[in-house]
């Protein structure tokens, strides 16, 4: 089968079956593995948008296809495909050495097709990225829907004058050429994000199931999301995502939203398949009164089948969560607290309110029938000494006193871990927010992403830590917290022991790799590959139960005939469009004939 643009999500690590790695508690709190092959939402939006012109788009979760079976010969896989052009995310960093490794490999096997690269990280560094051999375009930005689909054109036409695109590194001749980043669209209804129409259909188009699949385990547990907006209101140090990330990374002045009917329109069909809960991406605050009263409006319409996943990046008073309730007959708060320090939340950007006050956020949300509230807190943060990250849980014990003990409240401890973001201000200005900075250099984070344990993947410490203190006060809080659940009946006694066995073990081999690391080259590769399959057994949920960060779900998915008929009606859809958009092409070129003849 031949194919226009074939997206590829690569594993964190290329060679990760083979190297041993501690990866620790770096993805405990995400819903993909140490591997993160959860792929970003935008490869979705992007293979959806030029499906409406035509191109025919296929999505390949290289990541998740390695997981799910230890033989998957991924030359293999990709010497068979037949394509104009590949594109390789570069969202996350941790994907640093994944994605180039990839990169690599396609090119070794398709020496004469483009790859183009893109995602926040690749857009911070486009310039180190472009003198990569392997590496063809990079598009930079937060919304590359529109100029994928100009630079694909310009592919299949055999057009070289790109200086046109906006937002496009790319090389003439082998010199750079960076295109003004002038393209920041500030809206999002023009696209499908996430695509799960795509997703959807291109299962039964391309006939193929696990390619898509968004991360390991997903079948078992659809979990879903929508995007309310692109940019940020909130100014978090440590978050390349924040206002001033996206400003200086992506030119975006303004948060692009997702209007209240699209949002709508997006549960609506994807509860055509799915009874798993739904995230609603960012807080919902951010676009304002007016934006909250009208989806909330549009919600209470509709028979709304699934659970309601809302994020809170700041205090919400009791008039919110009467919203909610009204609107939404089950639905569950996450909120990333950081700190039970108010300074240190104040200083960082995040819940820069009083205890008080985030204590009465989170009783306004039980009274109000939240099934289930997640407070995370996080190790690394600026100003957070070791004394610190371990009142967290002394804090955690006041919120669950205060609360009534209630049952819905679960408490998660997290590193931040294992890079500072790029772009976000911690980042750009280390010392003037008290740290110290290892990686610099696209180089340096491909580098301590492949280091043998996740202490020596950060990279960074802070004036107050060392990396042997957020690894060992990361430890000693998820140990503490373990004890906190235990004593109040949030996990049981299995679960307890296992978490603290994982911690004890953890520390073992934190100290083994210490002494590995000192040995020679040669000594080192045997003992860690004595490791390697003993620490996968520690590498998940390491310092969580693996089934406290889930929602409790009766039924998977909608019923069979329900499954049948979307996939039906999204083919028959893409006939339309496909007929519609050749019909249109017609026209245009008798137009150009007529007028070539006149003249």
């Amino acid at each position: 089968m031949k194919y226009d643009l074939v997206l590829l999500h690569a594993p964190s690590v290329y060679d990760f079956r083979k190297n041993a790695l501690l990866a620790g508690p770096i993805s405990d709190v995400v819903p993909s593995s140490p591997v993160f092959e959860m792929y970003p939402i935008g490869l979705t939006s992007i293979a959806e948008y030029l499906e409406r012109f035509g191109l025919r788009v296929k999505i390949i979760n290289i990541a998740n296809r390695m997981l799910l079976d230890e033989k998957f010969d991924v030359e293999k896989k990709l010497k068979k495909i037949k394509t104009k052009a590949f594109g390789i995310d570069l969202h996350w960093l941790p994907h640093a050495h994944g994605s180039i490794e990839l990169a690599k490999i396609v090119k070794q096997l398709h020496p004469e097709t483009p790859i183009v690269f893109g995602g926040l990280s690749a857009t911070y560094y486009h310039e180190e990225l472009i003198q990569n051999p392997f590496i063809d375009f990079v598009l930079r930005g937060d919304s590359t829907e529109k100029l994928m689909l100009q630079l694909m054109n310009h592919i299949k036409n055999g057009i070289h004058q790109l200086g046109g695109i906006p937002n496009l590194t790319w090389k003439d001749g082998g010199r750079p050429v960076y295109n003004p980043l002038s393209h920041v669209p500030d809206s999002l209804d023009e696209f499908d994000i996430p695509g799960y129409r795509y997703t959807v259909r291109s299962v039964f188009k391309y006939k193929n199931f696990l390619d898509p699949l968004p991360y390991k385990g997903w079948l078992q547990y659809p979990n879903t999301a929508i995007l309310t907006a692109k940019g940020c209101t909130q100014a978090c140090l440590i978050c390349g995502g924040s206002k001033q990330s996206y400003k200086d990374n992506c030119n975006r002045k303004v948060l692009a939203k997702r209007s209240p009917k699209k949002l709508v329109e997006d549960i609506q069909f994807i509860q055509r398949f799915s009874r798993a809960p739904i995230f609603i991406l960012h807080d919902i605050r951010q676009a304002g009164k007016s934006y909250v009263d009208e989806f909330f409006e549009r919600l209470s319409k509709i028979k709304l089948k699934n659970e309601l996943v809302f994020e809170l990046f700041q205090y919400a008073n009791e008039e919110y969560f009467e919203k909610i309730a009204k609107a939404v007959p089950r639905y569950s708060v996450e909120l990333t607290l950081e700190s039970h320090d108010e300074g240190l939340r104040r200083f960082n950007g995040k819940f820069n309110c009083t205890n008080d006050k985030m204590i009465k956020t989170l009783q306004y949300a039980l009274k109000h029938n939240a099934s289930k509230i997640d407070i995370f807190f996080m190790v690394g943060i600026p100003g957070q000494n070791c004394e610190s990250t371990l009142k967290n849980v002394d804090f955690c014990e006041q919120i669950h006193l205060a609360c009534n003990q209630d049952p819905r409240l679960s408490y998660f401890v997290a590193p931040l871990a294992p890079f500072l973001d790029p772009a976000s201000p911690a980042f750009e200005n280390p010392d003037k927010y008290g740290y110290k900075k290892f990686c610099n250099t696209i180089e340096d984070h491909r580098e301590a992403i492949t280091q043998p344990s996740w202490k020596y993947m950060l990279s960074f410490e802070t004036d107050k830590m060392t990396r042997d203190d957020i690894v060992n006060s990361t430890y000693e809080s998820a140990r503490n917290l373990n004890a906190f659940k235990l004593k109040y009946g949030l996990v049981d006694k299995k679960t307890h022991d296992e978490v603290n066995e994982k911690i004890a073990k953890s520390l073992e081999y934190v100290e083994e790799i210490d002494r590995i690391m000192a040995l020679s080259p040669e000594e080192k590769e045997m003992e860690l590959a004595r490791l390697r399959k003993e620490m996968d057994e520690v590498n998940r949920y390491s310092i969580c139960g693996k089934n406290e960060l889930k929602w409790e779900v009766k039924k998977n998915y909608a019923n069979f005939f329900s499954l049948a008929a979307v996939g039906l009606e999204l083919l028959f859809e893409e006939i339309y469009n496909n007929a519609k958009h050749s019909f249109n092409s017609y026209n245009r070129w008798i137009a150009s004939r007529t007028k070539t003849s006149r003249t």
